[in-house]
């Protein structure tokens, strides 16, 4: 039993206990995806949900060939 939260095993708010397993690793930031967080995947590459929002069109460009450009006027 944990001296400081009294629980076996420690509560997870518990600053004694253990990092929870990494699941996954994320194709945008390379930190691990833990047990418990959420997540996105796309063609078995898997994101945190924060770094999916943060890159989405970068993910939709190079999973779904979405492209990115300028317009222009067209002269005449």
């Amino acid at each position: 039993m944990c001296d400081f939260c009294g629980r076996n095993p420690c509560d997870p708010r518990c600053p004694y206990a253990p990092e929870p397993p990494t699941v996954y690793i994320c194709a945008a930031c390379g930190e691990p995806i833990k047990a418990g967080e959420e997540f996105y995947e796309i063609d078995f590459e898997y994101y945190h949900e924060e770094c999916a929002t943060d890159a989405a069109m970068d993910i939709l460009t190079e999973h779904f060939g979405a492209r990115k450009g300028i317009a222009e006027e067209e002269n005449g």
